[in-house]
């Protein structure tokens, strides 16, 4: 196992990559976050991956969402990253749930992390709701156009911070989808690895209309 992962055990040596094998979490959403979020997640060595999604693939999809190929269309979007983590990493068990989220959380399952991979709010306040019932962190991960957001909760609270309404986003490209991702799949493999996580902090990224990537930062208010 170490072989498969020795890069990876060069940055934080052989007790935290076993440490991840112990580890699991859900990936709420498997399109565009959440394919960039089993290919970067899926072969770090973390023990257990759930995949949740009830969506099929179309074929406007695949421009942006890594996991899917031509001829995907109509399959779960869940069940493809499931079987890609499987096929890249051996020492990663991959399950697909064909349901939305408050379907999952009717499940039980245990896990360490959530992950947000979503496109809309509502379904992120309810994460929010069984994080805090749970009392879990999450990862929250939004794209839109040419901007994103992240954040790792843990005290405060996404419904206090956000305004929850039910809107279409808008056009975006793959490249802000796999940054977004990345960052959130830094943030919670520094965690599950025991290393050190900014927490409860909203990384605000977009380009400008001279092109320049802004980064800012906002403490995020704790649960009232």
């Amino acid at each position: 196992m170490m072989n498969y992962f020795h890069r990876q055990v060069q940055l934080w040596g052989e007790e935290k990559q076993r440490l991840l094998q112990t580890k699991k979490i859900a990936i709420i959403g498997s399109g565009g976050l959440g394919s960039s979020l089993a290919f970067a997640l899926g072969a770090s060595g973390i023990g257990e991956i759930h995949m949740v999604d009830f969506d099929e693939v179309s074929l406007h999809n695949i421009h942006r969402q890594i996991a899917f190929k031509m001829g995907d269309e109509g399959k779960n979007k869940a069940v493809i990253n499931a079987t890609l983590i499987e096929a890249r990493c051996p020492y990663t068990k991959a399950i697909a749930h064909n349901t939305d989220f408050l379907g999952w959380s009717k499940k039980e399952i245990a896990v360490d992390l959530i992950i947000d991979a979503t496109d809309n709010l509502p379904t992120r306040a309810e994460i929010n709701s069984y994080a805090k019932d749970k009392n879990l962190p999450w990862v929250y991960g939004s794209v839109e156009a040419f901007h994103g957001q992240v954040a790792f909760i843990e005290e405060s609270s996404f419904s206090d911070s956000f305004k929850i309404v039910d809107k279409t986003p808008a056009g975006i490209a793959a490249p802000i989808v796999m940054h977004i991702a990345s960052l959130q799949a830094n943030l919670a493999l520094r965690y599950l690895a025991g290393l050190s996580v900014k927490k409860d902090l909203l990384y605000y990224l977009f380009f400008n209309n001279e092109g320049e990537l802004i980064t800012q930062k906002f403490g995020l208010p704790k649960s009232s």
